[in-house]
């Protein structure tokens, strides 16, 4: 199927560029995509932020779902649409409007145990650019 490649368990790490502010940081943490039962994969995300002086935890869920041929949904934890992207030769491209700022994605498979997302979120309120390599977790 279309989501068995992201199933898992995986490794976070995670570079956050803030241009606006003039501030970096750093995410290290885990990633688990977990089949729901009916064709989905729910993602929930828990790390440790470092940034601007600041340690904290996060945590992150989100569900994907298969759209029809090589889309897939994103939804936020609480249903609400994310983003839609396409699987086209292991790599992928998404947006996602807010308000007056736009958020942009791209992915790609680096190999069978990792692959990389790249973030960047632009408008009058935001400048900033989260690049994420995920890494399959030993099992």
């Amino acid at each position: 199927m279309l989501l068995d490649r992201f199933a898992g368990s995986w490794s976070v790490d995670r570079a956050v560029v803030d241009a606006r502010a003039g501030l970096e940081g750093h995410l290290t943490g885990t990633a688990q995509f977990e089949p729901t039962g009916d064709g989905a994969l729910a993602y929930v995300e828990s790390g440790v932020l470092t940034f601007g002086g600041h340690v904290s935890p996060a945590r992150r869920r989100l569900l994907l779902r298969g759209a029809g041929g090589r889309s897939v949904d994103v939804l936020f934890g609480d249903g609400r649409f994310f983003y839609r992207f396409d699987l086209v030769d292991d790599a992928w491209s998404g947006e996602h409007p807010c308000s007056a700022d736009t958020y942009r994605v791209t992915g790609r498979f680096l190999d069978a145990d990792r692959f990389e997302e790249v973030w960047h979120a632009l408008g009058p309120s935001k400048d900033y650019r989260l690049t994420t390599v995920y890494r399959r977790s030993a099992t």
